[in-house]
C-alpha cells in the first residue's frame, strides 16, 4: 500500500507549519532532475544514456550502471496504464539482458561524447576501475508521482515470488506559498530487499596482491618486467577480478578498450606468464601488419575467436626477450593515441 507522505517546516518558536503537497509537472521536470542528479534515487548509479532506443522499437527514458557494473533501467510512468508500464519495463529488461560489453560501451561513450569516456566517468564516479564483467544482472525502476494499487501488486509479486529486480519510486512534490519547492522520495520495496537474485561479483585484487600472486606462482620477475615495459606504450592499466588489463584509447570512437590482459592466476613457472591479446584491436589502434605481429609473438600462440567476431590470441612468456619481440613491432610514435 502506498505510503502517505506529509511534510512540516519547523519555524521560529519551535512551531510546525505543514507544507501543502502540490501537483508536480512531472513529465517536464523529473527526467531532467534525474539525469542531472541521479543521486536522488541512489548514490550508486551512473547515467550512461537518455532516451535510449532498444532493438524492439522502444525508447528507455534513462539507462544507468550501478557501482558493480550492472545495468539499471529507469522508466517514467507518465499516463500509462498499470498493464502498459509493467509490460513496457519488462520488455526493456529483456533487451537489456542481452546487451554485450561492447554495446554498453557504445551507448555510454555516445552519451558522454567529447566530455569523457564511459570508463573515465565510471572511475570518477565510483573511484573504482571499470569492471571486467558488465551487465551480469539488471534492475528496473518505475518512477511516478503516484503508484496505483494494480501496479503495486504486480511489482511486489514479481519481486517477492520470482526475484525479479523490479521496484517503483514515487516522488512527492511540495510547495510553500512563497514558491519554495520541496521533493520527497519513497521506494515501494526497500532497495536492499529488491536486489535481483544472482552471483556476487568478487572484488578486484590490488596491484600488490597480483604481484604477490605472480611471485607465488613462480612468475614474479617476468610479471614485473612485463608491466614495466608495456606501461609506456599504452594509455592506461587497470585491475580486474582476474588480471591486469592494459588498454588503448581510440580518439575517433572516443573509447578505451583492453588490448592485452595479463593473468598471474593462470600462470606458473613451467608454462610462464599467461597473456591474452586482442589482435584486431591492436592492429586497428597501432596500424601494424598482422603477419609481422604474429611472427613476433611466442610460438605457443593460440588464436581464438570471440562470440562477437574479434580475434584474440593466448600465449605464455618466460623471458624478457619475448616481451621485447612484441614491443619491437609497435611504433612508439604512433601509440599515444589518447594522450
Amino acid at each position: 500500500m502506498t505510503q502517505e507522505v506529509r511534510l512540516w517546516e519547523i519555524s521560529l518558536g519551535d512551531q510546525l507549519e505543514e507544507i501543502s503537497q502540490s501537483k508536480l509537472n512531472f513529465e517536464e521536470r523529473i527526467e531532467n532532475w534525474l539525469e542531472n542528479d541521479i543521486s536522488i534515487i541512489s548514490q550508486e548509479l551512473l547515467v550512461i544514456g537518455r532516451q535510449v532506443e532498444t532493438g524492439f522499437g522502444g525508447v528507455i527514458d534513462i539507462l544507468c550502471l550501478d557501482n558493480n557494473g550492472d545495468v539499471v533501467i529507469i522508466e517514467l510512468k507518465r499516463d500509462k496504464t498499470p498493464r502498459d508500464i509493467i509490460a513496457q519495463v519488462l520488455d526493456y529488461g529483456s533487451w537489456v539482458q542481452g546487451l554485450s560489453y561492447e554495446k554498453i560501451s557504445e551507448i555510454g561513450n555516445a552519451y558522454y561524447r567529447e566530455k569523457s569516456t564511459l570508463e573515465e566517468a565510471f572511475r570518477n564516479k565510483f573511484r573504482e576501475d571499470y569492471p571486467e564483467i558488465i551487465n551480469e544482472s539488471h534492475k528496473m525502476l518505475v518512477v511516478a508521482s503516484k503508484i496505483d494499487g494494480s501496479s503495486e501488486r504486480i511489482i511486489k509479486y514479481l519481486s517477492d515470488s520470482y526475484g525479479v529486480g523490479i521496484n517503483a519510486i514515487t516522488f512527492n512534490y511540495f510547495q510553500k506559498e512563497n514558491g519554495q519547492e520541496y521533493l520527497s522520495r519513497v521506494f515501494l520495496i526497500d532497495p536492499l530487499e529488491a536486489k535481483p537474485e544472482g552471483k556476487k561479483r568478487p572484488k578486484s585484487l590490488s596491484f600488490e596482491e597480483f604481484q604477490e600472486m605472480a611471485n607465488n606462482n613462480g612468475v614474479g620477475e617476468i610479471y614485473r618486467s612485463a608491466l614495466e615495459k608495456l606501461r609506456p606504450f599504452f594509455y592506461t592499466i587497470t585491475r580486474h577480478k582476474t588480471g591486469i588489463a592494459i588498454k588503448g584509447r581510440d580518439k575517433i570512437q572516443n573509447s578505451i578498450q583492453s588490448i592485452i590482459v595479463i593473468y598471474p592466476y593462470y600462470s606458473d613457472a613451467d608454462n610462464g606468464l599467461k597473456l591474452n591479446i586482442y589482435i584486431d584491436r591492436l592492429l586497428s589502434y597501432y596500424n601494424i601488419d598482422k603477419e609481422q605481429l604474429v611472427c613476433n609473438l611466442p610460438i605457443n600462440l593460440k588464436i581464438v575467436s570471440q562470440e562477437h567476431g574479434e580475434e584474440t590470441g593466448e600465449f605464455y612468456i618466460k623471458c624478457e626477450e619475448e616481451i621485447d619481440n612484441l614491443l619491437s613491432v609497435l611504433k612508439k610514435e604512433e601509440l599515444f593515441l589518447g594522450q
